[in-house]
């Protein structure tokens, strides 16, 4: 058996006990014993073939069994703490926020109590809708209709509160559709506020985008190194499509090792004329 076959087997079996285990929270130590490898070799070999490591996807799949368990409308977080195998609400919460960007209260209120304003603006791309929360902007996507846009909003905090409304938040992020970002001068920076919920992985790919300048381009295993996870390719595409703030976020800017512009969540010709549009203005 080869090498790269011996690997995956020890990765599939690691896989398969972490999901039928992950209740106990086992510690690296007690996973890397039943594959007969040391702790270290185990976690490298771990993150290079998953792209996290053990103790992340561990977090990924308590988190995911807590979300299940909240959905019911009489569960209390403690149970949920206790059946998810951790040891009580502070850690159940520690863990939704690092994953979540939100506690289990808040997910489990799907919004409730969360204010956001939303407005529709022109862009030189097309019709957007913009929305933020007082701390920052929280969602940026192209529409086809307002209706439409309202209702994809609307999907990612179901019970929130929602206000038609322009603020200044929303109107320091359309600026950027006139201006390079890392060109602004603090009096516009300041209002260039986000607000972001993902995954600590999502997250560090988002930041990486923002390091492309206008005009310039970037490859997902290019990204994939900028964030010191060069076999995570893969992972670092379904982040980029998961971004919530078209533009300002600038996954327009990524493209496939091939030259080819690859897809786009809000429609790949839209994504040429970005990047075109970007390109000639780099020129000027």
């Amino acid at each position: 058996m080869s090498s790269t076959n011996i690997h995956y087997d020890k990765i599939a079996k690691a896989i398969e006990y972490l999901d039928e285990h992950f209740k106990e929270q086992p510690s690296l130590e007690q996973v890397a014993k039943q594959l007969h490898m040391s702790t270290f070799h185990f976690q490298r070999l771990f993150k290079d073939w998953v792209g996290i490591s053990p103790k992340k996807y561990l977090q990924f799949l308590s988190v995911n069994y807590a979300k299940s368990q909240l959905a019911a409308e009489k569960v209390s977080l403690l149970n949920v703490a206790a059946e998810t195998g951790l040891s009580g609400t502070g850690r159940l919460h520690d863990l939704f926020v690092n994953i979540e960007g939100m506690t289990p209260g808040e997910y489990k209120k799907g919004g409730q109590n969360l204010n956001i304003n939303y407005s529709f603006s022109e862009t030189p791309f097309g019709d957007v809708i913009v929305a933020s929360t007082n701390k920052g902007v929280c969602y940026l996507a192209f529409i086809e209709s307002n209706e439409q846009g309202l209702d994809e909003l609307k999907q990612q905090f179901p019970n929130a509160g929602y206000q038609e409304k322009a603020d200044d938040i929303q109107q320091g992020s359309l600026f950027l559709f006139q201006h390079d970002w890392s060109k602004l001068d603090d009096s516009k920076l300041h209002k260039l506020k986000i607000h972001l919920k993902g995954t600590d992985f999502q997250l560090k790919v988002w930041q990486a985008l923002l390091s492309i300048p206008q005009g310039g381009l970037a490859t997902y295993g290019e990204i994939a190194r900028r964030i010191n996870q060069p076999t995570a390719s893969r992972a670092v595409g379904t982040a980029i499509a998961s971004n919530p703030i078209a533009y300002l976020i600038p996954c327009h800017r990524i493209i496939q090792s091939s030259g080819n512009t690859g897809g786009y969540r809000w429609n790949p010709i839209r994504k040429k004329a970005i990047i075109g549009w970007e390109a000639a203005k780099v020129l000027v």
